[in-house]
């Protein structure tokens, strides 16, 4: 009975548990794994089954965390304002282009590809600064 049970455990280790998802040193999501992710097939639907669900989950998170940085007076300078009327579809597409285009951004985080790609069409309003009248 017991070398039954061994016999288990070494089969739950070996084919159960998962493997590594990604290096030990490199990013979770990488700018070519985002990609992947958020491709679609010839026919316009998914090339990942429920790619899209995780493509647009991590562009919400990053604008998620865009917004708390903000909000905190942190924001990079690379500083987008999506607005909340955008459908996640359109952000999917709108960095899937990007991410075809600029295929530097494959081996690293994704989320630096993720912001550039949004700043590129929701640029922030740059403040207007007050400037002295000249006397003359």
């Amino acid at each position: 009975m017991f070398r039954l049970f061994l016999l288990f455990l070494c089969f739950a280790f070996v084919f159960i548990l998962p493997a590594q998802a990604q290096p030990e040193d490199g990013p979770f999501f990488s700018g070519a794994y985002l990609l992947e992710l958020c491709k679609k097939d010839g026919g316009g639907g998914e090339k990942v089954k429920r790619g899209h669900t995780a493509c647009q989950a991590y562009i919400a998170g990053v604008i998620d965390y865009h917004d708390l940085l903000r909000s905190l007076g942190t924001s990079p300078s690379v500083d987008m304002c999506v607005p909340n009327t955008a459908k996640t579809s359109d952000l999917q597409n709108i960095v899937l282009a990007y991410l075809e285009k600029n295929a530097q951004h494959d081996p690293f985080s994704a989320a630096p590809a993720v912001a550039l790609a949004l700043f590129e069409v929701y640029p922030c309003p740059k403040k207007k600064t007050s400037q002295k009248k000249k006397k003359k």
